[in-house]
């Protein structure tokens, strides 16, 4: 009986667990998503999607007061709608902002589009990308 009821619970658990994880989902809606357009060096546009609200109006600020932050953030080796003429994205989730950041991440858009079946081993460690040169430039409507 006790193992019974100790299969019960761990049961009762993991659908809990997968119930609230399943509606949690990201981070925001695709709804609430703002999108932002990243130029860097080589004068390419790439187009930055953000879910999250505070940093949503972080970037609003950038673009607003002109400040020259890095974005950092892991990409997705897949193109986005929102993005098609690159092979890769921001996820979303993990986009934020930094006043610097190492070396390792930096590169330009067409530099990791050229390169992009090495991102994640020596080149973009992680898949994390800090365009050093990119700065967001305007607010964009939804695609």
């Amino acid at each position: 009986m006790r193992r019974i009821t100790s299969r019960i619970c761990t049961l009762a658990a993991a659908t809990l667990l997968a119930v609230t994880v399943g509606q949690a989902g990201p981070a925001g809606a695709a709804s609430d998503a703002a999108y932002f357009n990243l130029r860097d060096v080589t004068g390419h546009n790439f187009v930055v999607e953000i879910t999250r609200p505070a940093l949503i109006q972080e970037a609003r600020d950038i673009v607003r007061n002109g400040d020259r932050k890095v974005v950092i953030g892991r990409i997705i080796k897949t193109q986005a709608r929102y993005n098609p003429q690159w092979d890769f994205h921001y996820n979303p989730d993990t986009v934020s902002f930094a006043d610097a950041a190492i070396e390792v991440c930096d590169a330009t858009v067409p530099y990791v589009e050229d390169h992009l079946d090495e991102a994640g081993g020596a080149f973009l460690p992680g898949l994390y990308w800090c365009p050093w040169t990119g700065r967001l430039t305007a607010e964009l409507s939804a695609p």
